[in-house]
């Protein structure tokens, strides 16, 4: 029988877990959710060369526990954390039906893409652009305000300037366990050639080992205002049953995480209008480290309404040597964060971050491609890994309860915010078919702010870096820094122009004032022009309006220590960048997490 608490509200268990109304959480049955839970709390160590399971996934398991109600007790009064758990929205509202706000400062435009009043977290955002029409643009995130996580998605036909936002219609679907999810986590979007628009996410459950990974269809004329089955047949605009479904699993060995889908919006390519899924498959084994994370592949030929069997792509190589859970030694199956695009041709390419390298918190980004004129579902079309770039993950794991940073998270203080260099590594390519892969890590990480120092103190020295490969990703170049010495920067995404003449980057930044050292922080992003070459020119611009508060126990026990894992930056067909991020400038002068978007335009 299920459980009774997974089927009510989050504030409601909230409460009642306050108050002492209902009984001890039952145990989490899937096997790599509670491994993540225990490592999240101290209770268990992370295994060497083991990926870690992704925050959007991990924070609904906490709230369903307990646990996010017990840090919220240390820190806040239970009669005002009560009050505001049983109130579903801000005492702040627009004049309008929704939220909206914009912030300004001389050419720089801030806008709320998401438009509920409440007080919810919003965060883990990505933004789609109709190829079609430019104007129209999709985006998603992490979105709380009916329980943690609950995808969210939101739609815009003026270019970003104004938003209408939804919860999609996921929670209907039933899962392999016969009942719907407690949670979605990880939302993500992409139009085809055509216009027509996808959303996806992973749903689960936290006391059943169900989850499952499953898209919605925003047919050409909609733009992502609202979502319907992608099944074809006469009522298909009316229906929202059945959903594509890309993975569904009822085993408590196995958890699917971490999704992203791309459409093939080429019109010369042979595969015009082909969706594609990747996502890491965890898997708790009695070989290797006794977890396993492939990254995972599957496509749709007819519009997201059925899908390929799901099939590991993340291969094997010779730079992949220790902790594979496999039959072959060098596996690259101890991995996290797939980011998968689409070349002119037609080719699909893959990057994500691995694990199995030998040097302690040092790993790599690796990309995988299958060819345009190949069956992409068969594994043995996939072209073995290529490493891009080493990553050096040496952030701190020091938890700090004034911050929020748990037990089993790095983090870069005065920020609680969890440090996962494996969740922002993104890949684009021109029209030339040159591939450019962004990262950040902690390589120049200064001695006091070291994941060795006992008591670590900013500065920290965070810093983002792009290599290309001009030969299709046989070979890469030496990482360029994109980023200033002596203060933190973190969580880069990015997109190319069609023509490669500009990379853009965009990410959070603590380099403006004293935000280094107050925590505080902003969007920054960076231009690089004739990114291929051995003397780009870089140049940076500062996308928000003002400072965004540094999220802590203090100002917010129930949203602290998580700003999300990645954001978002799509390049529209004049060569403009859009970009979202999770924002912290709240309702009403609270601090709290939202979604904001800027667009650049010459």
């Amino acid at each position: 029988m299920r459980p009774l608490t997974t089927g009510l509200p989050t504030a409601l268990i909230l409460v009642c877990a306050m108050t002492g109304t209902v009984q001890a959480a039952p145990e989490i049955q899937n096997k790599v959710l509670a491994h993540a839970v225990n490592v999240e709390l101290g209770k268990e160590a992370p295994r060497p060369h083991e990926a870690p399971l992704s925050s959007g996934a991990l924070y609904p398991a906490l709230a369903a526990t307990g646990e996010l109600a017990r840090r919220a007790r240390s820190q806040a009064g239970t009669a005002s954390l009560l009050a505001e758990a049983a109130s579903p929205g801000s005492s702040e509202r627009g004049p309008t039906v929704g939220c909206p706000n914009v912030f300004t400062a001389g050419d720089r435009t801030n806008v709320r893409v998401n438009q509920d009043c409440s007080l919810r977290r919003q965060a883990e955002e990505v933004v789609a652009i109709n190829p079609n029409n430019p104007r129209n643009l999709v985006a998603g995130q992490n979105d709380s305000r009916i329980g943690w996580n609950h995808c969210g998605y939101d739609y815009s036909f003026d270019g970003g300037r104004t938003w209408g936002d939804m919860v999609p219609p996921f929670f209907q679907y039933i899962m392999g366990d016969g009942h719907t999810a407690d949670a979605c986590s990880d939302p993500t979007a992409t139009f085809d050639s055509s216009g027509n628009a996808y959303v996806a996410g992973v749903l689960f459950d936290v006391f059943a080992p169900a989850s499952s990974y499953v898209a919605m269809k925003s047919n050409a004329g909609i733009g992502g205002a609202y979502y319907h089955s992608p099944a074809p047949g006469p009522f298909q605009k009316f229906s929202d049953d059945p959903v594509g479904v890309i993975a569904s699993n009822n085993d408590p060995n196995v958890f699917n995480d971490k999704p992203f889908i791309v459409a093939d919006s080429h019109r010369g390519s042979p595969k015009r209008d082909y969706v594609y899924a990747t996502w890491t498959r965890f898997s708790a084994t009695t070989a290797g480290v006794g977890f396993n994370s492939p990254i995972y592949f599957s496509q749709s030929s007819d519009g997201g309404a059925t899908w390929s069997a799901g099939i590991e792509v993340s291969g094997a190589a010779a730079v992949c040597t220790v902790g594979s859970a496999e039959s072959n030694a060098n596996a690259c199956d101890q991995d996290q964060g797939s980011d998968p695009i689409v070349g002119p041709d037609g080719t699909v390419y893959v990057s994500f971050a691995n694990f199995n390298t030998p040097g302690f918190l040092i790993n790599q980004a690796l990309v995988v491609s299958c060819p345009a004129k190949a069956d992409c579902s068969n594994a043995a079309s996939w072209r073995a890994p290529s490493k891009a770039a080493d990553t050096f993950d040496f952030q701190p794991f020091v938890p700090n309860a004034a911050t929020g940073c748990s037990p089993g998270t790095q983090c870069l203080p005065p920020n609680g915010y969890r440090m996962q260099d494996s969740t922002e590594i993104s890949i684009s390519v021109d029209n030339n078919s040159r591939l450019y892969v962004t990262f950040g890590d902690f390589r120049n990480g200064q001695p006091n702010c070291l994941f060795t120092a006992a008591n670590p103190t900013p500065p920290c020295d965070n810093d983002v870096f792009y290599t290309y490969s001009t030969d299709g990703g046989v070979t890469w170049s030496a990482p360029h820094t994109l980023t200033p010495a002596g203060s933190a920067q973190w969580q880069p995404w990015s997109g190319v122009t069609a023509d490669g003449s500009t990379l853009w980057v965009a990410y959070y930044d603590r380099s403006y004032g004293n935000c280094e050292q107050t925590g505080c922080n902003d969007i920054t992003l960076a231009r690089v022009r004739n990114p291929a070459s051995k003397s780009p020119s870089v140049s940076h611009r500062r996308l928000t309006t003002a400072s965004m508060p540094n999220l802590v126990p203090s100002n917010n026990p129930v949203q602290a220590g998580f700003l999300g894992d990645y954001m978002w930056l799509a390049v529209d067909p004049s060569g403009n960048p859009l970009v979202v991020w999770a924002d912290t400038r709240g309702l009403g002068g609270t601090v709290e997490e939202d979604i904001y978007f800027f667009r650049e335009e010459d």
